[in-house]
């Protein structure tokens, strides 16, 4: 999965339609490379809905296949669209009775259809020890909860890391990753080369994009660092005493010291990292495949740790099993969730997605081979889900974009803290 599709999920305009009745998918329409087997008797057949189209997806359709052969009560197919395809038409569809029984899509979109009735609570399903539910992050499970009740699985949890251009750490000789808010101004103030003395560094010491940030989670993270948040208990906190420090503390040193440059947004961030003119930027675990792509030696360590937390956003997918009247439907895929969660097809699709297990009693030498999820993996117990539960995701981050922006470019705090405060509120009351 890449930065710019999970990114493009997070922002996805909430759907105006209402369910009038969801109902599985009696007849479903299978893609080209899949034939539909002919199943008879007591087979139930399910239609899986699914944007993975990398690696990360080759190993889903493997665990699928595998799944298929292991048994012959249940028999998956799945439909593999682009997340924003899925995300306009899975309600249309639903109350059209064609849409999928099992769909994922970016976790922020779920409370958008559990809040419409589209998804069934999986009370059950986290109950059964069997399903190894209780073994999985409490983060992870969080970001599937809505208004106390679970609508899903995590199909990916992972928090945003700091990733690093080990050859321009020697050259400037710095000998390890920065630790603490202060330790990463330093680092990056050591990294930061201006030769003509203009203003306008030719290398960054890091690149914090001010706004459409990887996934929106960048100053999420700066927030929970200093103890702040955004929306807590279901209530609008984003202009408070420790948000206003963060803000000051990274105006100083983007907008005062140049130690970052701004104006940028995710992808631009990306495009500096990847040409070697930022020595430190903040991403995922795409972040392996943009430095091999332009080989750089990369480093990864935990976003440095705030002044009152070491905290992180996370990025999340999301499984769920649509609303519908026949319980032998929801019953048949919650057997393959159980299959997905179970020990070998927790490490396959961890190893294959580059994401941290989703299971925290994975040991980890079962991770090792790939360097990437061995990095990640110890930073996942820190991750916090993006706005869990909340609906109106979308006018949430767009208030706070312009927030940070503004604030980068030197705009006064307080008062972009309250326009921000307003925003906030009302985008929780049109829910």
């Amino acid at each position: 999965m890449t930065r710019s599709s999970l990114a493009t999920g997070a922002l996805l305009a909430i759907a105006a339609l209402t369910l009038a009745g969801c109902s599985g998918d009696d007849s479903p329409e299978t893609p080209d490379d899949t034939t539909a087997p002919d199943t008879s008797g007591d087979t139930v057949e399910l239609t899986f809905w699914h944007g993975y189209t990398e690696a990360d997806g080759d190993v889903l359709e493997q665990i699928v296949a595998d799944f298929n052969e292991s048994q012959e009560a249940v028999h998956i197919v799945t439909e593999i669209n682009p997340w924003a395809v899925i995300d306009d038409t899975l309600l249309p569809s639903l109350s059209a009775g064609d849409g999928p029984d099992i769909v994922a899509m970016p976790a922020e979109r779920l409370p958008v259809y559990a809040a419409r009735g589209a998804f069934v609570a999986l009370d059950d399903f986290y109950a059964d020890a069997a399903n190894n539910a209780a073994d999985l992050n409490p983060g992870a499970v969080d970001m599937v909860t809505v208004d106390g009740a679970v609508y899903g699985v995590p199909a990916g949890f992972v928090p945003l890391a700091l990733y690093y251009n080990k050859a321009l750490f020697d050259a400037a000789g710095v000998t390890e990753a920065p630790a603490t808010w202060d330790d990463w101004v330093d680092t990056a103030t050591a990294l930061t080369v201006d030769e003509n003395g203009d203003g306008t560094p030719e290398q960054y010491g890091v690149v914090l994009p001010d706004h459409a940030t990887v996934a929106n989670g960048l100053w999420p993270s700066l927030f929970y660092g200093n103890g702040g948040d955004i929306v807590a208990d279901g209530e609008a906190v984003v202009d408070s005493p420790e948000n206003a420090e963060t803000l000051a503390f990274w105006q100083d040193a983007i907008a005062g010291a140049a130690i970052s440059p701004t104006g940028v947004d995710g992808i631009g961030a990306d495009e500096l990292f990847s040409g070697g003119k930022a020595a430190m930027t903040v991403g995922g675990p795409w972040m392996t495949f943009i430095a091999a792509d332009n080989g750089i030696d990369l480093g990864i360590a935990a976003i440095p740790a705030g002044p009152e937390a070491q905290a992180a956003s996370a990025i999340g997918i999301s499984m769920a099993i649509t609303a519908q009247d026949d319980p032998e439907v929801q019953a048949a895929a919650e057997q393959f969730f159980a299959y997905f969660f179970n020990d070998e097809n927790s490490v396959a699709w961890s190893l294959g997605s580059g994401w941290p297990p989703l299971r925290t009693d994975i040991p980890a030498d079962a991770i090792a081979e790939n360097a990437t999820v061995a990095a990640l993996t110890p930073m996942a117990e820190f991750g916090r889900p993006l706005l869990p539960g909340v609906v109106n995701t979308t006018d949430v981050l767009t208030a706070v974009d312009e927030l940070t922006q503004r604030a980068m470019a030197g705009e006064g705090i307080a008062m972009l803290l309250a326009e921000a405060q307003d925003k906030v509120e009302a985008a929780l009351a049109d829910q």
